[in-house]
């Protein structure tokens, strides 16, 4: 358990409201942290979620030698587990690190997953693209469970393929942005194996072989939502309904890519915000989720 550090009241306030601040500010397909949540807890995601989003702006926007920028933001990190951070979004993450005792591999893990960001652009195999949301996906999941006092491999493993499930999601959903930044996160075997290049990529051709290999990706991350389902009977409280919204969510934006035939380079699919309310509001609903 980490040591307490003395940090002004003030100052750790003006930390979580600058947390907030950024947690409500970005685009995402739903909230990142639900008003449902008890404070303390929503706080404390506040703070990883501006942490996560700093860690991804770094590897997708900064200007510069991001790897550079990567390293010093893992030294601010550092500091959170022995130090004192300066950066706001680090002192409030210090805090909550602290006050749920989590360790620091899956900060390090995201760092990590950005890095390889800065050295590869595509892979070979859909293992190859597993292990990597292993660094870009899965570590978010765990935090959370942190902070909700969940520990176990079991849940954690259970987390591992929602989250997957998720970043492929988020992946099918954004190939032509992802094309336009020069990465390709499809698998080249599995391009190769539809018969789609990567000029079908640039040209934004929605052939009739993209979308089939579309609906064979789409198909194979809706086994990884079913396979974390059992996560969300496993916690107890307003958690449930957080995981209950980020898994419809997923699935219905495999569903926009469904509905518009798997053509997702002439238009990115997307989730109206009547559709969004429905689905917060079966997120409440005590029902099970279809397997």
């Amino acid at each position: 358990m980490l040591a307490r550090k003395t940090v002004p009241a003030t100052t750790l306030a003006e930390a979580y409201a600058h947390c907030r601040r950024i947690a409500l500010g970005h685009y995402e397909n739903f909230p990142v942290v639900s008003w449902l949540l008890p404070r303390e807890r929503r706080s404390a995601m506040y703070a990883v979620y501006a942490y996560c989003r700093g860690v991804d702006d770094l590897g997708d926007e900064a200007a510069g030698d991001r790897l550079a920028l990567l390293d010093e933001w893992e030294q601010e990190l550092g500091r959170c587990f022995d130090g004192a951070p300066s950066d706001l979004r680090f002192v409030a993450l210090a805090d909550t690190i602290r006050r749920f005792d989590i360790p620091p591999e899956p900060f390090l893990r995201l760092i990590e997953a950005n890095r390889r960001d800065q050295r590869q652009s595509r892979h070979q195999t859909f293992s190859e693209l597993l292990d990597y949301c292993s660094y870009s996906a899965s570590p978010v999941g765990r935090m959370v469970l942190y902070v909700f006092g969940y520990r176990d491999d079991e849940r954690a493993a259970l987390s591992d393929a929602t989250c997957t499930a998720l970043q492929l999601t988020n992946f099918w959903q954004d190939v032509a942005r992802d094309f336009a930044m020069g990465r390709v996160y499809i698998p080249l075997d599995d391009m190769a194996d539809f018969g789609v290049n990567e000029s079908d990529l640039g040209a934004r051709r929605g052939t009739r072989a993209f979308r089939e290999l579309m609906r064979f990706e789409v198909q194979r991350t809706r086994e990884y939502f079913r396979r974390g389902l059992p996560l969300i009977d496993s916690v107890r409280g307003r958690l449930q309904v957080d995981l209950r919204l980020f898994t419809l969510g997923g699935m219905e934006i495999l569903n926009a890519i469904e509905r518009q035939r798997y053509d997702v380079l002439s238009h990115r699919p997307t989730v109206s915000n009547a559709r969004k309310l429905w689905l917060c509001v079966r997120a409440l609903a005590p029902a099970r989720l279809a397997s």
